[in-house]
């Protein structure tokens, strides 16, 4: 007989309804402070109701999606708030019910720490916990496939927690993730202040330096800081705010904070030599063979709104196909009479492919500042394209020469950054450049950086795409109803 545990706090730290947290997420990814870079090997994000910290959490997560095919297995850690637990707590069921369905627990994973005299199973800690739960929806949104190893977190060493995590670490098909809110309860600049000391200790990768109130989560975040140190990674903090930031007053504020926790290059961390370019390149095609009229028409339908109401279209993610629901990064691209008249979109995945489509065609058209807004007008001239994003990968090279000799010309999309000034080209550019030198040049005037610019701190990211586009419509189809009235 299965045992499920069910959702303890659907319905007050997130909606119950599906619909209603599918909205509620992408109102998350809307307010999230989206990073490019690496895939992270672990995450600390917090577990207070979406309204207050959902934005926090998605920060994070936002860069997990990268690898939403290959994780397979997540381990996730968080304190406990109701019933107090010596070492570590697994649950006895067989799953974790959800609004957005069940996961499964993996008992394979369980089997590796059952021995651990600091690991017990203890159902009564997790029947109410809210600290793990409430991640379960933003894993569900993020990730394909995968299993979940829950642990509850009481009173622990960060050496014990250290060795479970060790055990469990695995290689790119497990993403750890450490659940803790910071300071409670604090005024507004009071809790500034001490969540400042505790970010410096995560990113110091010093447990000893997060005081008994600096984050509720310091158990299970002392064990992971502690193993990080031994292997090498590096920290990358990408968001930090606070209830007053987002929902609350600020007299008495819980502070919020995501960090990223980056295995080192000869680890098994996402690179750019990855089988998973094949593996999204096949995905997305067969996508867009099923869905790339759909994604064409939503786009126009998103610029024909724009002209009426001055608002982009705001799609029914509940009710979109599986793969459009998914979280998606594309690039709209308008052309008038084959020339440039518009292109904006999303470096990285942060929200539904459906969602990012309707509003980065809204933004082409209206908010790219290279060109006026377009006016209706125009619309028989104009066509549309829309290009879905791979990951980015970090590139490795020694000079300009090495970097130009590794470019794949028309496949790669490039991102290029330094000192703060950054740029992208999508892999379509290359038929306008198609020498190497060319293509680098004019992407580093783009940035704002001289075309002859090089320094030892530039740093490189690829990708790939696959591209749908207006003249791939069926010869009879009409793009706008202007056209078809």
């Amino acid at each position: 007989m299965t045992v499920i545990r069910p959702a303890a706090v659907a319905g007050a730290f997130y909606p119950d309804r599906p619909g209603d947290l599918q909205a509620m997420l992408v109102r998350c990814w809307d307010d999230a402070r989206i990073t490019v870079g690496p895939v992270p090997k672990a995450i600390i994000a917090p577990h207070a109701g979406y309204v207050y910290s959902g934005a926090v959490a998605a920060s994070a997560y936002a860069r997990v999606k990268p690898a939403h095919a290959r994780i397979k297995r997540v381990v996730l850690l968080g304190p406990c708030h109701r019933v107090a637990v010596n070492g570590l707590a697994l649950p006895g069921a067989d799953a974790f019910d959800t609004p957005l369905g069940p996961i499964q627990i993996d008992k394979e994973a369980v089997a590796l720490i059952r021995d651990l005299p600091q690991v017990q199973v203890f159902d009564a800690t997790h029947a109410q916990e809210h600290s793990l739960e409430v991640h379960l929806p933003f894993l569900k949104s993020v990730i394909d496939d995968f299993k979940v190893l829950p642990l509850v977190v009481g009173q622990a060493s960060p050496n014990e927690v250290a060795e479970v995590l060790e055990r469990l670490w695995g290689g790119p098909e497990t993403l750890i993730v450490v659940s803790s809110d910071l300071s409670h309860y604090l005024d507004y600049d009071s809790a500034r202040e001490i969540d400042t000391r505790t970010c410096r200790a995560i990113e110091a990768l010093a447990p000893e330096r997060i005081s008994t109130h600096g984050a509720c989560g310091r158990f299970p975040v002392g064990g992971l800081l502690r193993l990080a140190k031994a292997r090498g990674m590096t920290v990358e903090t990408v968001d930090l705010r606070n209830s007053g930031d987002t929902a609350g007053p600020r007299d008495r504020v819980v502070g919020y904070g995501s960090w990223l926790f980056i295995e080192p290059p000869n680890s098994h961390a996402w690179t750019d030599t990855d089988e998973g370019e094949t593996d999204f390149a096949g995905h997305t095609k067969a996508l867009l063979d099923r869905h790339g009229e759909a994604l064409i028409r939503l786009a126009a339908a998103s610029i024909e709104q724009g002209l009426e109401t001055g608002q982009p279209l705001m799609p029914d993610v509940a009710k979109a196909p599986t793969e459009l629901s998914a979280t998606g990064a594309c690039f709209v691209t308008l052309k008038k009479n084959g020339q440039l008249r518009g292109c904006i979109g999303s470096p990285e995945a942060h929200r539904p492919l459906i969602a990012d489509a309707a509003a980065n065609a809204f933004a082409a058209a209206f908010r790219d500042p290279r060109f006026p807004k377009l006016e209706a007008a125009e619309l028989p001239e104009v066509s549309l394209s829309i290009s879905v994003l791979s990951p980015q990968a970090p590139m490795t090279f020694h000079d300009e020469a090495d970097l130009l000799a590794r470019l794949r010309p028309g496949v790669d999309g490039l991102v290029i950054e330094d000192n703060g000034k950054r740029a992208l080209f999508l892999p379509a550019v290359w038929e306008q450049l198609p020498d190497r030198r060319a293509f680098l040049q004019h992407l580093k005037r783009k940035a704002g950086m001289a075309a002859d610019h090089w320094s030892a701190g530039l740093k490189a990211r690829r990708f790939v795409a696959e591209e749908v586009r207006s003249e791939d419509l069926p010869p009879s189809a009409s793009l706008w109803r202007a056209q078809a009235s």
